[in-house]
């Protein structure tokens, strides 16, 4: 009937290269869909915990030295998981330990100074750490995928000679099917890497950030135990 239009099957795109290869083209697919899925799911969730941070810290800068005291000022940092309330409980509860137990135990060999100092980075270490978390994942996955979609190609192209080994001749039928998968192969492996290298980029920018907020907060509450006094809020 005039005016209809006749839709036919693409026989070389990605429904077409599942089909038609083999276990070893099959496992090259899925290796990349799960290493895809993975470093989405790190990036989000690392997005996620810095936006908190971020908040965490502006709350804390703006907070903590307006309170009438360290204890106050700790009471005001709310939330479940607060790094820089931590940090401030830690040189906090550090002080008064060492007040306390100066000349009964080997802390007493210890400057005060440094006995804080040694608390407070401990915490900032931690959430370093914790920053850090994950990001192994997107290195991983931005080095390697780009070669495991390599050697999907290069199994595609093995498919290819083989059908043209066959047919004894270069048939633009026979090898279509194989150099497709080849060249779906290489774009899904580039399709992988490169948002992994950029979140990985953004990330570590933004986890440079907060520590460079979370070590000038650390300091001036350092500063503040040591000297009695409180260090102005910027």
């Amino acid at each position: 009937m005039a005016g209809e239009t006749t839709v036919t099957d693409n026989p070389y795109g990605i429904e077409a290269l599942w089909t038609q290869s083999d276990y070893v083209g099959k496992g090259v697919f899925v290796i990349l869909i799960t290493m895809s899925l993975w470093s989405w799911l790190v990036m989000i969730n690392k997005w996620l915990d810095q936006r908190m941070l971020r908040r965490v810290a502006a709350e804390a800068e703006k907070s903590f030295f307006s309170a009438g005291s360290l204890q106050e000022g700790i009471g005001k940092l709310k939330g479940k998981a607060n790094p820089f309330r931590d940090i401030a409980q830690d040189g906090l509860s550090a002080m008064e330990h060492h007040r306390k137990n100066a000349g009964r135990d080997v802390t007493g060999n210890i400057e005060l100074a440094d006995w804080v100092a040694s608390h407070i980075d401990k915490r900032t270490t931690m959430l370093q750490s914790s920053l850090q978390s994950g990001m192994v994942v997107l290195a991983s996955v931005g080095a390697t995928s780009p070669f495991v979609g390599l050697f999907g190609t290069v199994w595609g192209i093995y498919h290819a000679l083989i059908s043209i080994s066959i047919a004894g001749q270069a048939s633009l039928d026979k090898v279509a099917g194989p150099i497709g998968e080849a060249l779906i192969m290489t774009a899904m492996g580039l399709a992988v890497a490169v948002p992994a290298v950029l979140g990985f980029n953004g990330l570590l920018r933004g986890n440079k950030a907060l520590m460079e907020r979370a070590n000038y907060f650390a300091h001036d509450v350092q500063a503040s135990l040591l000297s009695g006094s409180r260090v102005p809020g910027k």
